[in-house]
């Protein structure tokens, strides 16, 4: 499998050119990009630590397949959560486009295939002659009205000094959204909405996305992710960023430099020393190990690294629980559902085994140590979208690209065997999918100059392998409400060490491809 291909603006290693530094900041991901172009803005010196080859950690475009003109977004894919705050402010030339189907969900009624059509004028004829009748479409149009005046109102926050609990409670303003997001597990007001299984099961997979969790879990770790990925801009909009994920990090990292911030990469930081008010970071690079001082150091890496490198007790070990699998085809294969158009069924989010029934199912094979019987799982096609991330060949003959996410696969899953687990799982995926379509996923996969399909999976350990994503967490460790509370500073990235921030997904209101972390960070730097 080729490693991830350098970024063509990405700096040539080379020792800091500075000694000391009004901020150094280690891991080049997009939230440690927001925060170098942020504060090299306000006019300090800055200094990026990145010990890959190139800027952008998980939120990067490749070409996966050898010789294959095909940039995908290999890990993170959609952008919901990025403040256009932030990119007004840092003048990034960087765009996103809306999807014209926001999901498809295919399932089989006494026998006959058919499906679920949200988005567009056809949503409420696809409830209908899925569920018989309008009470379905009704109570989804009353609960993501609901969601949405809780998006307007809490969304903004996320930018600003964390709020007391009781503060955001009043922002809101809306006593059963409240209880249905914030206080009981989010199972309780999906089944008292909703009737029918597969409309449960598609309002809940938005509790589930990286997430390992019940619908009844009393620690409402699924209502936190609930809750992310229905707020987003303040519409709960999840867009295709133009020219792939590699677009809004390669924006970001010229934005940084543009404001005077030096990036470095193969430069991995091993040690943190601080008294409170200076610091001193320990850098391993091509030509030897250096050692750097800084006024403080904003850490964009897990609370494990930032523990390693503070020689501290880390916190409780993360668990990721999910499989990204990227796919270039050919092809869109044909649906056994005919009332609906592949184009236009992939063009959102096609869930696969996310009934409400079958989520369950699947939770409890996981928590009971073996993989899903069905594995649960969601694709959507960046290039129906946005087809600039083809080659010009490509996309003229009609190939497409998919990326799957599984869900309800946790890291233990797969720790004695993480490549013969991979191999099962990501068979059993493409059966479920399979089970949909009129011939085999596989029949439409691209090969590469080697004859090789193009294919790859990644696991939880892969992720932990090759990102450092603490036990292959996409948000590092469990999410958290977005308000204030004993354990957290005025912006929460504080740590016990006033001089060091934590600006990764880790933060409170971190998770996902959003900046806010980043952004944060500064904000915390700049008093």
């Amino acid at each position: 499998m080729p490693a991830p291909e350098p970024e063509p603006s990405a700096p040539h290693p080379g020792a800091p050119a500075r000694g000391r530094y009004d901020a150094v900041i280690v891991g080049g991901g997009h939230n440690g990009l927001v925060a170098a172009a942020y504060l090299a803005r306000a006019g300090q010196s800055v200094l990026v630590l990145e010990r890959l080859d190139t800027t952008g950690g998980a939120a990067v475009s490749t070409r996966p397949f050898a010789g294959v003109d095909a940039r995908l977004s290999r890990y993170s894919y959609l952008v919901s959560l990025l403040p256009q705050k932030i990119v007004r402010d840092l003048g990034l030339a960087f765009a996103v486009r809306k999807r014209t189907v926001s999901s498809y969900t295919p399932a089989l009624r006494d026998g006959r295939a058919t499906g679920l059509l949200v988005g567009g004028d056809r949503t409420r004829e696809s409830f209908a002659a899925l569920t018989g009748g309008e009470r379905e479409y009704e109570a989804w149009q009353r609960f993501y009205a609901m969601t949405r005046r809780v998006a307007e109102r809490a969304f903004p926050t996320l930018t600003q000094p964390l709020p007391e609990r009781e503060a955001l409670r009043a922002r809101i303003d809306d006593p059963e959204a409240w209880r249905t997001l914030f206080e009981e597990p989010i199972g309780v007001a999906v089944e008292r909405e909703f009737s029918d299984d597969l409309v449960r099961g598609v309002v809940l997979t938005d509790a589930l996305i990286g997430t390992f969790s019940d619908a009844h879990d009393a620690s409402l770790l699924q209502n936190r992710c609930f809750l992310y990925h229905v707020i987003g801009g303040g519409t709960g909009d999840w867009d295709v960023p133009v020219g792939g994920m590699g677009a809004l990090t390669d924006a970001l990292a010229g934005a940084a430099r543009a404001a005077g911030a030096e990036i470095r990469v193969r430069h991995e930081a091993t040690r943190i020393e601080t008294d409170g008010t200076h610091a001193e970071v320990t850098v391993r690079t091509p030509d030897g190990e250096h050692t750097v001082a800084a006024r403080r150091v904003l850490v964009n890496a897990s609370p494990q690294a930032l523990a390693a490198l503070l020689g501290e007790t880390p916190p409780p070990p993360a668990e990721g629980a999910q499989l990204k699998v990227n796919m270039l085809l050919t092809r869109l294969p044909r649906l056994r559902d005919r009332s609906v158009d592949p184009r236009q069924a992939f063009a959102g989010t096609f869930h696969i085994a996310e009934g409400y029934g079958q989520l369950a199912d699947a939770y409890r094979d996981a928590a009971a140590g073996r993989l899903p019987a069905a594995p649960p799982s969601e694709i959507y096609c960046h290039s129906l979208t946005d087809p600039s991330i083809l080659g010009p060949g490509l996309a003229a003959r009609g190939y497409q690209t998919l990326t799957l996410f599984g869900l309800h696969t946790p890291a233990r899953l797969f720790t004695a065997d993480n490549d013969a687990t991979r191999v099962a799982l990501l068979k059993a995926t493409l059966a479920e999918l399979d089970a949909h379509l009129e011939e085999p996923i596989t029949d439409c996969l691209a090969r590469d100059e080697n004859g090789e399909p193009c294919i790859e999976a990644k696991t939880p350990l892969d992720l932990e392998r090759d990102l450092r994503l603490p036990g292959g967490h996409i948000f590092h460790r469990d999410l958290s409400f977005p308000y204030a509370t004993e354990a957290t500073g005025k912006w929460g990235v504080e740590t016990a060490h006033a001089n060091v921030l934590l600006c990764g997904a880790g933060a409170v209101r971190g998770g996902g491809v959003s900046g806010v972390p980043g952004h944060n960070a500064a904000m915390a730097a700049l008093g």
